[in-house]
């Protein structure tokens, strides 16, 4: 086996999705259902959650903890799952963690009290950190770093399909059958998901790494991942750009129902055209990595991000307080995140094919971290106006355009462009 720095360097030289036995149309596919599980499980429930909060007799913050719980223990358990797909393979790992999925989604939606629900959703989050982990994972397998953020993209675009249902279906779920029966909706799709692994999907790991789970060789893959700038880089990005959308997504439902006057099926709207933003972000993104390649993709994304930041921000200053002043810039800033995050993904496992399970996982882990700390903040700051949503934007889009202008420019090179 070769050393970690030659792993790093080896390239991919093989056809993918004929080594795979998948047609490339499947591969996409399930890339989109493992990627998909996450707006499937963050945001089905949030028209529900006023409700759900008022139902178990629960506080804002610990309403707060079901979204934040799930994202740290989603975080954290990509840190196993990573190097247990190296070692074992993407398949095994995705049946184990797909199968857990389904169980904790029952036990969420039958919860009694909001305390026994925050067990649940955060062994929800710990088991869909399997699904999102491999699918990063596997089009490192699969494809060189220029070729998987297009194939990232396509997945991203059936991943902003599943998202623009979402919001949709868990408030006309929640309205006529109730709560619970949007926190139920889940396990069809994990169930649905585990069948077509366990039928459909052949393992993508070129070879498996008999040494992943030693602690000297996890130690080493570990910090040699975390030194490597175009990692940190791309890395950066993510959770900047990951920043951003969860600052929307914790605070979104209190913000345009309570504070804004929505009805549930109307927040949906606001969240479908928010993901309908975001899929057109995905196309532009595949127009501009033929045309500008990865770094002059991000750095023009970045440009529509602080445009929008920056105009949502005033408009809250100067004491705009409508769904308009929010939707409108929203709607560049979700345009960017359809290039932001397929470019940042690939681009941070793109430097380790022999390591795209513990790149990827740290790569997950680094963001979900973040997610935690925003929860947190939004938990104690929500006051009843649109400013802990609007400047907390503003201030997660300044980071990407800085990260896009500065850290990608500089050391994004290596990610094939």
């Amino acid at each position: 086996m070769p050393p970690p720095a030659a792993q790093a360097l080896s390239p991919s030289s093989t056809n993918p999705a004929r080594v795979a036995g998948m047609p490339a149309g499947l591969v996409v596919l399930v890339l989109a259902l493992l990627l998909g599980i996450q707006p499937i499980t963050t945001d089905l429930y949030l028209p529900a959650l006023p409700v759900l909060t008022a139902s178990l007799g629960a506080q804002m913050a610990h309403a707060q903890l079901t979204l934040s719980a799930l994202l740290l223990a989603f975080g954290s358990s990509q840190l196993v799952f990573g190097p247990l797909s190296d070692r074992f393979g993407r398949r095994p790992v995705l049946l184990w963690g797909l199968g857990g999925y389904v169980l904790a989604s029952i036990g969420s939606a039958l919860a009694p009290s909001i305390e026994v629900l925050i067990v649940w959703r955060t062994l929800q989050g710990a088991a869909m950190g399997s699904a999102v982990m491999a699918a990063r994972a596997i089009v490192r397998d699969l494809y060189p770093p220029a070729e998987g953020a297009r194939v990232m993209s396509r997945a991203l675009t059936g991943l902003g399909v599943i998202a623009c249902l979402c919001a949709p279906i868990g408030g006309l779920v929640s309205d006529l059958f109730g709560w619970r029966f949007a926190l139920l909706v889940p396990t069809l799709f994990g169930a649905a998901t585990l069948a077509l692994i366990a039928f459909r999907f052949n393992e993508t790991l070129p070879a498996r790494n008999p040494d992943a789970l030693r602690f000297a060789t996890l130690a080493g893959t570990w910090a040699m991942v975390l030194r490597n700038p175009t990692f940190l880089a791309f890395s950066a990005l993510t959770t900047a750009a990951y920043g951003l959308l969860f600052t929307f997504l914790a605070s979104s439902s209190f913000v345009f129902i309570q504070v804004l006057g929505l009805t549930k099926t109307q927040y949906g709207l606001v969240m479908l055209w928010n993901s309908l933003a975001y899929i057109a972000g995905t196309f532009i993104c595949r127009r501009w990595l033929a045309r500008h390649g990865v770094r002059g993709s991000v750095a023009r994304a970045g440009v529509l991000t602080l445009a929008g930041g920056t105009a949502m921000g005033a408009l809250s200053l100067a004491g705009v307080q409508s769904v308009a002043a929010i939707v409108g810039p929203l709607t560049l800033m979700m345009l960017a995140h359809g290039v932001h995050q397929p470019c940042g993904q690939s681009g941070a496992v793109g430097p380790f094919p022999q390591a795209a399970g513990a790149a990827s996982a740290l790569n997950g882990f680094i963001m979900m971290l973040a997610a935690f700390g925003i929860g947190g903040w939004l938990g104690a700051r929500m006051d009843g106006t649109v400013m802990p949503l609007t400047l907390g934007m503003w201030f997660w889009s300044a980071c990407i355009a800085l990260v896009a202008w500065t850290l990608v420019r500089r050391h994004g090179e290596a990610h094939g462009h």
